[in-house]
Order: C-alpha cells, then structure tokens, then sequence
C-alpha cells in the first residue's frame, strides 16, 4: 500500500470542526483483503500494540475495535486507527478518525484523522502504514523504534506548559489562536488590528530593553538597589581570582552566570577557596562574565507579577532525595524519576532530576557522590537551586505573601519595565515584610515559566495562563474583527469586492482575499486565486485590519479547510453544477456540504439564496442563535414568505426597487439604476449578488443609506471588479470580458448581452480543463444555443489534458445545437476553434458587424484583450457612465451618471466590530 496524497485540513472542514489529517491510500494488493484473511494479523497486531483494545469504533464501546478486527475489516480502516493510537502513545491524545473508499476508484480510501501537531499526525501515519504492511507480509510488527522516533518529535513539536496554558485560557475566553510557525512557540491571538503576540510568557507588551535588563543580573540589581529595594551584593568577576576576592570579601556566596535563565551555572553556598574555584568554572560555561554575591540564607520563593498584579507566589523546593540506608543516591534518583509527574524537559508537571555536573557539586559539598548510601532519613540535596526545569518541585503560597512583600515585587516588575516578570526572592518566611528579616530579591526574569503556580506540586493551582490573557485582552473584548466570508458556486468575487468597497468608503481599514488576490485598505499585495486558508491567514495575520472579507471558495475549504473558525456573517450565493467529480464531490448535495461549512461557523448572521433548494437547507445548519437571512426576487416565493410570516428577516426585489424586509417594515433601499454594477437590471445575477450584500452589511447593523450611497459608486470595470462584467469599445463593436467558466455563469452573461445589444451576440469561450467531459459538452451546447457565433479557445493551463482536447469537446457540444441556429441549414460556419485566447478574440472581432457584442468568457487577463485587439482603438466603458433603460436595446448614452445624495462617513458605527 501507498499513499499518493496528503494534506492537513488545519482549520474547520467537511469532516470535523477541528482539525484532521486527510491521506489517500492505494491498498494496491491488500485492496478487499479483510483482517480475517491473514492467518494471525490480529493477534499480532494486539500484540504490538496492546492499547488498542481501548478503542470502541463504530460499537460505540471499549474493545469495538478488536470485535471489527475479528469480524474482518479493511486494511485503511486499520491504519486510521493505528495513526490515532500511535499519536496518544507519544503523548497526544485524539480520538476522531474515519476511513471511506473514494468513489469510482477501487483501492483508493481516503484516511481521516485528528492531530495536534502536523509532523506527528505524518510520522504516525508513516509507521502506521509500516506496522501494517509487515503484518500483511507475514513478518513481525515491531513498533521499535518507530515509537521512540515519534515521542521525540512530538516531545520537540508539543507546546510548553506557559505557552499551553496561555493559549488553553484564550480558547476558553473565545479568542482565536494562531500558531505562526509550527517549529516555534510563537502565536498571535486575535484577528487583525485586535492580535496580539505570546512567545511563552513574553506578550506583544513585553519591552525589550526590558528584557536585556532581566537577563543582565548586575544591571537588574543596581536597578532595583536605585529604587530602595533589598537585594544581595556583589560584584562581576572575569577571573578566578577575582572571584576569590568577591567570596572572602561576602563570605559564603552564590556564584552564576552574568546572563543565565533556568538555573545554569548556579551554585550555592560557596564558602571556601576550592568550590569557588569550581563554581567559577561551571559558571563561566555559560558565559564569560561571572557574578559572585552575598548568599541569602532562607527559603527560594518566586512570585509572579502581571502588570500591576502579583498573581501568583510559589515556594520552590530543590530537587532532594531522603536515605533509606541501603540505596545509593543514584537509585534514589531513579526512584524520584519514575514518578509518573515527572518527564523530559517540559512534558509533565515535574521535570526529572538530573545527576549532571551541579548535582556532583552540590553532592561534593555534602560530603557525597553518586554512589554514596546516605543513611535513613537523611535528606540529600541534590541541586543547590529550586528550579522546576532541573527537577525541583513548587508549593504555593499565594494566599501568604505579605503586602509589603508583594508591593516589593510590583516595583521591581515597573523598575525593570517587564509587563509580566517572574520576581525570584529568598527569605525565610514570605508572609513576613522582606526587608525586616534580611531576605533580598535575587533576579528578575523576562519570559518567567508559569509551570509551578499552573501546576504546583501542593496547594491550590493558580489559573495564570489566563490572568496573562487578560492582561492583553479587556473584558468583553474577543480579539476578533468582523469577517464576512462569501461563498457559493458563482457572484463570490463580485459580492466580496462589493461588500469590502462598502466597509472601505465608511472608512474601515479593510482586507480582502478573493480569486483576483489580495488588498489591504485598498492596496493590492498579492495576486492570484486567492480564495482559500493561506490568503485567509494573510488577511487575518496583518496587523492593520479592521474588517477582513473573504472570498471563501470550494477548492480552499477542501484543501486545507477554512483559515477561520468562526465568522460574523457567511454568505452563500448559490449552489450550481461546477467542480464535480474533484476531491469526493460527485453531486450537488456534496458541493452545498461544502459550501455550508461556512455556515455552522457563522455566529451572527447567515445570508441565503431563497430561490436555490440547496443553499435553503443550508438554513438548518446554521448555529443556535444565528440568524438565518434570505434574499430573493420574489417576496411571493414561498420560502420568502414563510420566512417573514415569522417575523424573519430578507431582502428582495420589487418593481426595480430592492427592499429590506424587517418584521412589518419594509424599506426601500435602492433601486437598480443606482446600482452601477447591475447595468441598470440587465444583469440580473448581479442583482442578486446586490442583494446578498446588502443583506450582510445590515446584519451588521450597517445603516442602510450608507450601503445603498457607497454602492452607487460600485461600477464593473478593471479597477473595482476586474473579469467581471467588464466592458470595452472597439470602433462599432462593443467587448465584454468575464470570468464565466460554468454553465450557470455562461447562461447568465448570455442574458446579460441580449439585453445590451440589437446585434449579433458572439461569444469566445472556454473552461478550467480538469471538468468531467459530460460537463464540458453540456456547456458547449448552451453556448451554441445562447450565441450567434462561437469561437472556442483553450486556457493555458491545461490541468493534465492534452492539448485541444477541452476544445473539442466544447465545440462538440456546440455543433449539437446548430439545429437551433436558422442559418445553418444555408451550411455557414459558425463554430470556429482557437485554441490561443488571443488569437480566439482575433477571429471573433473580424467577424463581427457594427453593433454586436462580443462576449469572452472564462478571461484570466485583462491583458489578454489588450494583446488581442490594443492596436484597434480599443477602449474601456465606465458602466457609472452609461444611462440606459431597462427592457430597452443598446441605447449606449455616455452622458455623465446622476448620484444624487451625499454620505457622511463619521458617523456610522458597526455593532459587530465594538467601534473603531
């Protein structure tokens, strides 16, 4: 077996609402090979991995797995489930996975499962299919090393316990979290101008003079020593004999690294010439300056301070092990480590002790060594410091800390600048004033870990993840921006670019992503299709966004799932024949599957099609309290009617007037000759995509003159919807340039044009290669009987066809409906092939006669009909300055549009953004 692809759907998806890996495998030979067809297969496999006896399947109860097995079940079934367990064995724990066969191809299954981390959920699906294939082979399942492989991978992958925590807390106040990097810890919470930034307990807030200071401890003391606050002396040292000088001068010492975190390099309770020595050395391994100061006897307390707060005070206790009088040190270590708490660097609660250099140390100034058999009871020290992250262990002590005390550590956090600081103190007795019993403030850390007070080894857990989030977040505020996301088979361009002119001329900061690229505030960054999860990311990741709207198409849903996961208003404009047979989608109710993910994650608004059957289902899958919106162009229609019957919400056309129906009020927004991008109702698909823009923005609260002003200013043209509708004077032929690569969107421009000219209606069309062939005739003859003539051409990329076989096929089409043509009995060509899109607009311009309209559908380029006709006179038409009536022929008059009204942009506030 094999598998031919992979991809992780990262964001909500046609299989779950959280991420899942997706592969296709090919069984190959083991296609319908079944458990029970392989003499021992599931014994051994049990074997192997014993803990799947735990998994319940479709049974719905624990050991449903091994009843699958015994009964016989299929080889991709297995393999999703060995993935998931594989996954939990190394630490992460997911539980979702599906197996199904792709339609029409035997042996192919598409293998779903959840993951945390990507390169784990790839790695588990590698020894998976490893486990697997040896078994089927007849040889033994051996999960070593496989699984020491991936617990280490996914030991460097998983987050920290501060990062964990942090995002854990964000999550649970609602506030989106975005891993920026999958090999870092660096994440942003929140949307757009509203983000901030974690990297561990670091935040966007975090100065970074700030930190350079924390991480010199002899500037941090002088500092602090400046502010009147108690802290150990000292002096930095570059040679050991300057560091003997410090200790005789102190008497008994600490001896650390200048710049350290973690504890490296310390030692503790230096008092004579020889350890000082070898205090000096160790230090210096970790950097070339060297401070010795005063030692502070008492107990090592570290209290954390968030902003203006102290939060949390953990007394942290050294890693230490108590004699039994027959065990060595070492055993007793080993004892302490199997202590299922405690793991490798950060994994568990606790981190395991470590008999490395500063242990021997500490061990040599008791008198001991690895080796030794302390007596009962003796309690042996086996670090001279208490940091979690070498093995120590922490006891809070919150509710202790004296004022005075937690006053010192605010203004130590100020002094230094750090908006969260990890203050480390030593004193006898925290719930005493510091400085009264001669206790000190030892260091002041930038980025402190949040492990011990999250998870402190006794007393109460301190929820500190989620004080640090609300110190970035006031309350009430989720981080979010508004998204409107758009989708549906076709208008989503349109609609988007609609809407965000909208949101731009109210004077929102707006991003945008559609199939044309990307925009920010009005600027273009990015071009190409760009409808799907990274372009999504792009506009939700700047930092200057105030609204994003997101053109959200089929093909970026299936390959990586949604780039959100959660929108104020989804909008679906429709569901129409296009992109079946592709990725598993082989009918219409597959495509509206889909298409309504947008939907569940709507949770303001969803904005329907009330003439599509499909997009009208989509309603019951809308959230609990999300409104359901439709509009229509018939407030008869029974869906419309019923809808406002119970008081529901719509907007419809009526008499050239569309209207907004809320309750009993019906208002008049506008009418079409105010809508530039209609064509004064000649384009009726743009009607509806008008439609469905208003409907959004008053969801928002949007005020309705507002939309219907910003709107009359909406024109299709290359500036504000480029290949879309776009309209162009070559001497006495009229050009329109369109994206139109579907049946619905051929039969809509072909509408369109009948209403624009009293002449020949010429058509040069194509569509994306990679359609079912049936799908490729069939459109072929809609435009053999909408056009007067048809020039077929073929895009550049072919999408692994031959060349001149998309052609064919359309063209194919197009003969089959020549009967319907009244010339083609006299045997005039009329159907003619190109395969160069330039050299199709060619022909079809030389046959044209003064007053047709030429019609190029599926255009990638404006610049494409600049190619073709530019030395021709060729020039553009601003639909804002046509005036024309509808019902009417080509009346062209370019005479100046009327607008009449005038906008106040200060004034209106959208409810879902909280204002600006």
């Amino acid at each position: 077996m094999k598998v031919i692809e992979r991809r992780a759907l990262r964001g909500p998806n046609i299989y779950s609402a959280r991420p899942v890996y997706l592969a296709i495998i090919d069984l190959e030979a083991l296609n319908d090979v079944a458990s029970t067809a392989i003499p021992g297969f599931t014994e051994s496999l049990l074997a192997a991995v014993p803990t799947l006896h735990e998994h319940r399947c479709s049974p719905g109860y624990v050991g449903g797995f091994v009843e699958r097995l015994q009964d016989g079940t299929y080889m991709a079934h297995i393999v999703e489930h060995l993935a998931i367990e594989l996954q939990c064995l190394a630490g992460l724990s997911v539980g979702f996975g599906k197996a199904r066969m792709v339609a029409g191809k035997p042996g192919l299954y598409r293998v779903i499962f959840a993951y945390k981390v990507e390169s784990v959920a790839e790695a588990a699906l590698n020894l998976a299919i490893e486990l697997v294939s040896a078994l089927t082979q007849g040889q033994p399942a051996v999960l070593e090393p496989g699984l020491t492989q991936l617990c280490k991978l996914a030991q460097a992958e998983t987050l920290g316990p501060s990062t964990s925590a942090i995002i854990e807390a964000a999550r649970q106040r609602g506030i989106p979290t975005l891993r920026l990097s999958e090999h870092s810890s660096l994440f942003q919470l929140g949307w757009g101008v509203k983000q901030q930034r974690i990297q561990a307990t670091m935040t966007s807030n975090t100065n970074h003079i700030a930190v350079g200071i924390a991480s010199d401890k002899d500037l941090t003391k002088c500092l602090l020593s400046d502010a009147g606050l108690p802290v150990p002396q000292g002096q930095v040292v570059s040679t050991p004999e300057q560091a003997h000088r410090a200790q005789r001068e102190y008497g008994s010492v600490a001896v650390k690294p200048l710049c350290g975190n973690q504890g490296k390099g310390v030692t503790t309770a230096v008092s004579d010439a020889k350890a000082v020595g070898a205090a000096f050395s160790y230090a210096q391994q970790f950097g070339s300056k060297v401070i010795v100061e005063q030692h502070i006897e008492g107990n090592d307390y570290r209290v954390l301070v968030i902003g203006d707060k102290v939060v949390a005070a953990s007394r942290r206790l050294p890693p230490e092990v108590i004699g039994d009088g027959t065990s060595t040190i070492r055993q007793l270590v080993a004892a302490v480590n199997a202590d299922p708490h405690r793991g490798k660097g950060h994994e568990k609660v606790l981190t395991k002790i470590r008999l490395d250099q500063t242990a021997v140390t500490e061990l040599t100034r008791q008198g001991l060594e690895a080796n030794s058999v302390p007596c009962a009871g003796r309690v042996v020290s086996v670090r001279g410091n208490a940091n979690l992250s070498t093995g120590g262990s922490a006891e809070d002590v919150t509710q202790k800390i004296h004022a005075d005390t937690a006053l010192a550590c605010m203004r130590a956090a100020r002094k230094i600048g750090l908006d969260v600081a990890g203050i480390d103190l030593v004193c006898r007795d925290i719930a005493q004033p510091l400085q009264a019993q001669g206790g000190a403030i030892i260091e002041v850390n930038a980025a402190p870990g949040i492990r011990m007070h999250e998870h402190p080894s006794c007393g109460e857990r301190n929820y500190v993840g989620r004080a640090i989030v609300d110190s970035l977040f006031a309350p009430g505020n989720d981080g979010r921006v508004p998204i409107i996301a758009i989708t549906g088979s076709n208008g989503k361009t349109t609609t988007t670019l609609s809407v965000a002119h909208v949101l731009q001329q109210l004077g929102y900061v707006t991003g945008v992503a559609t199939t044309e690229g990307i925009s920010i505030a009005g600027q273009s960054i990015s071009t190409g299709d760009c409808s799907g999860y990274w372009s999504a990311r792009t506009v939700l990741t700047s930092p200057e966004v105030e609204f994003a709207v997101l053109e959200t198409a089929r093909g970026g849903i299936l390959k990586r799932g949604l780039g959100f996961d959660q929108c104020d208003v989804g909008i679906v404009l429709n569901i129409h024949n296009d992109h079946l047979g592709q990725d598993g989608i082989e009918t219409l109710q597959d495509l509206a599957r889909v298409k309504a993910i947008v939907v569940a994650t709507a949770r303001k608004a969803v904005v329907l099609n009330a003439d599509d059957a499909l997009c009208v289902e989509m309603a019951r899958t809308a959230p609990a309290g999300t409104e359901v919106i439709f509009f229509g162009f018939d407030v008869t229609h029974p869906v419309l009617a019923e809808h406002l019957a119970q008081n529901g919400r719509a907007v419809y056309l009526d008499n050239d007037i569309l209207i907004w129906a809320d309750g009993d009020n019906h208002l008049p927004l506008t009418s079409l000759d105010q809508l530039p991008n209609t064509l004064n109702g000649h384009a009726r698909h743009n009607i509806a995509n008008a439609m469905a823009s208003f409907a959004a923005l008053l969801a928002l609260a949007v005020p309705a003159q507002h939309i219907a002003s910003a709107l009359s200013s909406f024109s299709p043209g290359e500036r504000q919807t480029p290949l879309r509708l776009n309209l162009y004077q070559a001497g006495n032929v009229t050009l329109m340039m369109d994206y139109a690569h579907n049946a619905t969107a051929y039969e809509a421009i072909i509408a369109t044009g009948r209403q624009l000219t009293q002449g020949r209606l010429i058509g040069v069309v194509s569509v994306p290669c990679d359609r079912r062939e049936t799908d490729l005739i069939a459109i072929g003859q809609l435009c053999g009987a909408g056009f007067d003539e048809l020039v077929v051409y073929e895009m550049d990329d072919l999408r692994d066809t031959m060349p001149g076989a998309t052609a064919e096929l359309i063209a194919r089409g197009a003969l089959a409906a020549q009967q319907t043509k009244a010339y083609a009995a006299n045997g005039q060509q009329w159907v003619h092939t190109h395969l160069d899109i330039r050299a199709a607009i060619r022909s079809a311009y030389s046959k044209a006669e003064p007053g047709d309209l030429i019609i190029i559908g599926c255009a990638s380029y404006v610049s494409e009909l600049w190619d073709a006709l530019g030395n021709v006179g060729l020039t553009r038409i601003d639909a804002s300055t046509l005036a024309y009536s509808a019902g009417e022929s080509s009346d062209w008059n370019f005479s100046p549009y009327h607008q009449s009204g005038s906008m106040d942009y200060a004034q209106p506030q959208i409810a879902a953004s909280e204002g600006k």
